[in-house]
């Protein structure tokens, strides 16, 4: 195979690609030079996994990359009308992600079940209040996404003791690990029960505007929210009502749906809500475990094997088998 050419959407810091020394000839871009450099492209490796210039930058026609890969699990930003239609393969970061999140999760479930925000403030404060807090074992989750990140969180929570839902877009019974997977339109019936709902959802026509103030109507007031899947799929100024009116108890929110949050956004004052700046998958190390996972892929790029993580372009995911 010739030398490829990679193009790099980059950001800071860029990846460290050195396994492509002499195999691939390497070019970073911004924003402002993508349309221009897209056509000489062979790979295009989406660094910058925040930016959505892709979408208007891609080529109607003429020379396009031949492969895209981002470094991200989500690839709503990339998608457009016409990448979809052309036969250049997509990959993601699947892989990468899953445990980090799942720990991230199950880290806010315990925070928000021990009460250790309120120990904190009390110490803070220099009070000694004794509390009761909540058991975790025997309460009931309901996870919203039966993709690998759905997966890990729901496997994670289970060795915590909790009865989990997981949610996916169709039934599949027998599940390995959950027994049932149930379908998207058994969610409603299963948040009047939850104690806990996780969203791990993809961004999709079906999944954009899921939790809105019907949905959060159906939890009971006892309901802790977390959402580290895309920010769309919550329709945030329903989760703002349903907080200040003490709907739903607490919730947690890692995504948004304009990032970085403004500072005058009523985000950061709404009670009983933790923020956190999309960081629930970025452990040390990520970077290099991003980078190496493309290396691997590019590995089978030049060899003329079959990639990983190929995505569904029209679901808008990587299927799970």
């Amino acid at each position: 195979m010739t030398e490829s050419t990679v193009l790099v959407l980059g950001s800071d810091p860029p990846p460290k690609l050195d396994r492509l020394t002499g195999r691939a000839r390497v070019i970073f871009t911004d924003e402002t030079s993508l349309a221009d450099r897209l056509p000489s492209a062979d790979v295009l490796l989406a660094w910058d996994f925040t930016s959505d210039a892709i979408r208007g930058a891609w080529p109607r026609e003429g020379p396009r990359p031949r492969w895209v890969h981002t470094a991200s699990a989500g690839v709503d930003k990339l998608m457009c009308p016409a990448l979809i239609a052309d036969d250049t393969v997509v990959t993601n970061a699947r892989g990468v992600f899953e445990q980090p999140i799942a720990e991230y999760v199950a880290g806010l479930i315990l925070a928000m079940a021990k009460d250790f925000y309120g120990s904190w403030e009390l110490q803070r404060q220099r009070r000694w209040q004794h509390r009761e807090t909540r058991r975790l074992a025997g309460s009931r989750a309901v996870v919203v996404g039966s993709g690998p990140i759905g997966r890990a969180i729901g496997t994670t929570l289970l060795a915590l003791g909790v009865k989990v839902d997981l949610v996916g877009r169709r039934e599949r019974k027998d599940d390995p690990q959950f027994g049932l997977v149930h379908a998207s339109d058994a969610l409603n019936g299963l948040l009047a029960e939850a104690d806990w709902v996780v969203c791990a959802a993809p961004l999709t026509d079906a999944t954009r505007g899921l939790f809105d103030r019907a949905a959060f109507a159906r939890m009971p007031a006892r309901t802790r929210f977390i959402n580290v899947g895309r920010g769309p799929t919550v329709v945030e100024a329903d989760l703002v009502a349903a907080l200040r009116e003490w709907r739903i108890a607490a919730a947690a929110l890692d995504v948004f749906e304009h990032e970085p949050v403004p500072s005058d956004s009523p985000l950061w004052d709404v009670p009983h809500l933790i923020v956190s700046p999309h960081m629930s998958g970025d452990t040390l190390g990520w970077r290099d475990a991003l980078a190496e996972q493309f290396q691997d892929n590019f590995d089978r790029w030049a060899a003329g094997e079959p990639l990983l993580n190929v995505v569904d372009k029209r679901l808008g995911y990587v299927p799970v088998q």
